[in-house]
């Protein structure tokens, strides 16, 4: 399970990146600030992914 929630964080993470230079290229504010928010809960979710990993050895 835990190999499954990485993978749907760094994809969401990747959408991110797309979204946000989508925004910078099309000038569309809104959509870089989604980009990055995207981005940002991405790393939340694999930051507590890595704790739990470090908890169960």
């Amino acid at each position: 399970m835990a190999t499954r929630d990485k993978a749907k964080n760094t994809t969401q993470q990747a959408k991110g990146k797309l979204e946000e230079v989508a925004g910078k290229i099309s000038g569309d504010d809104s959509l870089r600030a989604r980009g990055k928010a995207d981005q940002t809960k991405g790393n939340l979710k694999q930051a507590g992914e890595k704790v739990k990993d470090a908890f169960k050895k």
